[in-house]
């Protein structure tokens, strides 16, 4: 049994704080939880919402159909009350004036100034809102203590035991199991990834919806041991990171497309260096500025194009918070290993999206440094570009070494390090860096394969859309006759593995990708690598993400 909740009202009305003590206080009781939050690009006024799906089985992605709305202004109900189910309800304000038989008009704003605190009116409404779940307030008191200092955890308290007493129960849940999961949205996990990779030198410039990456990290500077710089510009971020990692140490930054795009040259800086570097793009709508605070997948072709010239790169897009951790990590081992630039690709949706997930299993942690120092402690001719096999050269830490200089250069360079316009060895060094990729395509995570081994129809998807097609394709087969589907979701997208591709094309009878974007950039990537077409597409490109019951709704021509 699955419900969804959705808290509504203007910019500056504590909405998340709202919602981040009910996912709490749901989350301990056993729920399982996943949240999306709808933000304008304002501090104040406009329309937010957030949206608190919670029960006790598997949820995978946010619904359309709401069961309760928690409306802190009218305009909250007036947008949301199509949407509204049948038997569901709305909290608000008794000065509200509406006219349905599901609207709770309750003493909110009374009751938190009889309290002694007018600002705790949402938690006299959260108080009604639990208590209509038949949820005991045992453990409130306990995320409020963690949330506020102790007078107004107490009055917050409070506010909640009045608002339990305005309503009586409606409906009947009991929580999964007991609480042994973690609460986590997509930009933390990168973040905790980062530093379980030993990341020590993270730089960056704000950019929504990167920016809380560098948020965590430097929350946990001492206690990680970890720099973290708020550069100047991307461009300053970027060349930080390089010259981190050019001393030795793992280097990370992040941005949005904007800020990636003034990042591009770095890129092929880092390539043309074979300095190791990761990098998050976390993408919102375009171009240039677009919709800040939204989502989109349509930076897949530029990111993969990034850099002047042709360098060794690898993208990984990440599919969900669990994914995020453990693939920040292999970013950072895979970037060391064949000293390239790795860029993980994330979205709005994914980023500020929380969900429950199962804790991490730290036995699949390896951190794999590949620095060569103590291979040439008595060595005295070293060729920091050396031309072997598998193109990677040997690296060495500089400085660490008495009488071994690392030269790196951004021009065309020699073994040495030395600049070169020898058209024979701007030949041998452009094929050194571009044998990595050979290589590297034997390291690639094949497309995790969702639903029926023999279905007839194949759904192609990349990076978080991981979440609401497996939930989608779920229901399909259950509920669509006998048509079944599968699907591929993408997380190593380039190089672009094929192996899993080539093995269901052959078997379906048609062929959808999913995407959001306008274009069907994976769609276009696959024609290009193996020739698969696309027998028709599902594309969203509004700002918003897209559901699982729409991909449902679109794949049946029906309503759920």
């Amino acid at each position: 049994m699955i419900y969804n909740i959705l808290i509504g009202g203007a910019a500056g009305l504590g909405m998340e704080t709202i919602s981040s003590i009910l996912e709490k206080v749901l989350k301990r009781k056993g729920f399982e939880i996943f949240t999306i939050q709808d933000y304008m690009s304002r501090v104040r006024g406009g329309h937010n919402f957030f949206q608190i799906r919670f029960g006790n089985e598997e949820i995978n992605s946010h619904w359309d159909e709401i069961d309760g709305i928690i409306a802190l202004d009218k305009e909250t109900i007036d947008l949301h009350l199509g949407r509204l189910k049948e038997n569901g309800f709305i909290i608000s304000d008794e000065q509200v004036k509406i006219e349905d038989k599901r609207f709770l008009g309750l003493p909110l704003k009374a009751t938190s100034k009889n309290i002694g605190n007018s600002k705790v009116y949402g938690s006299v409404a959260l108080g009604a809102c639990i208590k209509l779940f038949d949820i005991d307030l045992s453990g409130v008191k306990v995320v409020l203590s963690e949330k506020f200092k102790d007078e107004i955890a107490n009055k917050n308290f409070s506010a909640f035991e009045e608002g339990y007493k305005l309503v009586t129960p409606k409906y009947q849940i009991q929580p999964k199991s007991k609480d042994s999961s973690v609460l986590l949205g997509g930009n933390d996990a990168i973040a905790l990834g980062a530093l379980a990779a030993g990341c020590k030198f993270y730089s960056a410039y704000p950019m929504t919806p990167s920016t809380s990456i560098m948020n965590y990290l430097a929350s946990k500077m001492n206690e990680a041991e970890v720099v973290v710089e708020q550069a100047e510009d991307e461009i300053a971020s970027i060349n930080m990171a390089i010259g981190a990692s050019y001393a030795g140490v793992r280097a990370m930054t992040g941005s949005s497309g904007g800020g990636f795009a003034l990042m591009v040259e770095a890129v092929g800086l880092s390539g043309m260096l074979e300095v190791p570097l990761v990098i998050a793009e976390i993408q919102r709508p375009g171009p240039t500025t677009g919709l800040p605070t939204r989502t989109e997948q349509a930076d897949l072709r530029f990111v993969i194009s990034s850099s002047p010239g042709e360098i060794p790169k690898m993208v990984i897009a990440l599919r969900d918070p669990e994914d995020a951790f453990y693939q920040t990590i292999r970013a950072f081992n895979i970037a060391d290993k064949y000293q390239i630039p790795v860029i993980i690709l994330g979205d709005q949706f994914l980023a500020d999206s929380i969900r429950t997930i199962k804790p991490f299993d730290f036995d699949k942690i390896k951190v794999e440094r590949c620095l060569h120092d103590d291979e040439y402690i008595n060595i005295k001719d070293y060729k920091r570009y050396e031309i072997t096999k598998t193109g990677i050269s040997p690296r060495i830490t500089p400085g660490k070494i008495p009488g071994l200089t690392v030269l790196v250069d951004s021009d065309e360079h020699d073994e040495y390090g030395h600049i070169t316009e020898s058209a024979e060895v701007r030949n041998e060094m452009n094929d050194k860096r571009l044998r990595k990729m050979e290589y590297l395509k034997e390291e690639l995570l094949e497309p995790e394969l969702i639903g029926e081994e023999n279905a007839d129809t194949l759904l192609l998807a990349w990076g978080s859309l991981y979440s609401p097609v497996k939930e989608a394709v779920k229901l399909l087969n259950e509920r669509s006759g006998k048509n079944k589907y599968c699907s591929l979701i993408f997380g190593d997208i380039w190089p672009l593995p094929d192996k899993e591709l080539n093995k269901y094309a052959k078997k379906v009878k048609s062929i959808i990708n999913i995407e959001q974007n306008a274009t069907g950039q994976l769609a276009g990537l696959i024609r290009e690598c193996t020739g698969i077409e696309c027998n028709s597409s599902i594309l969203k490109y509004d700002g918003r993400p897209i559901s699982s019951q729409e991909i449902y709704n679109k794949l049946t021509g029906g309503e759920q």
